[in-house]
């Protein structure tokens, strides 16, 4: 399913898991999910709203934290003028942009230490 992307909104989520063929399983049979294998380290899905993936590991982390958990992760038109902003703004930038499949996208810490992503795919 493609969606319309809102800017400065929540747009994708992101989790880790490490075995997709179970994960997908998972979901697929409780929620009724579709998934987009994206060779053997990551699966994209849909709910139907929101859409998100699985990357193959034990858990996110970064320099800023350690421990599992959702990657949060926004969309922008302007993806240059949002890293600048969170910048500005007492943010900490935890993985620089880099280009993806569809895409570019760089990683943050808001002041509590939460990360967070944005995307552009401009």
């Amino acid at each position: 399913m493609q969606h319309t992307h809102i800017d400065r909104a929540i747009d994708y989520i992101e989790f880790t898991a490490p075995d997709l063929p179970i994960i997908k399983k998972f979901y697929g049979d409780v929620f009724g999910w579709s998934f987009q294998d994206w060779g053997d380290e990551y699966v994209s899905f849909s709910d139907g709203r929101v859409d998100g993936g699985f990357s193959r590991g034990a858990a996110h982390a970064s320099e800023t934290k350690t421990g599992s958990g959702p990657l949060v992760i926004l969309y922008s038109s302007g993806l240059e003028a949002i890293l600048e902003k969170v910048k500005a703004s007492g943010g900490s930038i935890t993985r620089d942009t880099f280009s993806f499949p569809g895409g570019r996208r760089f990683h943050f810490a808001d002041p509590s230490g939460n990360e967070l992503a944005v995307w552009s795919d401009k």
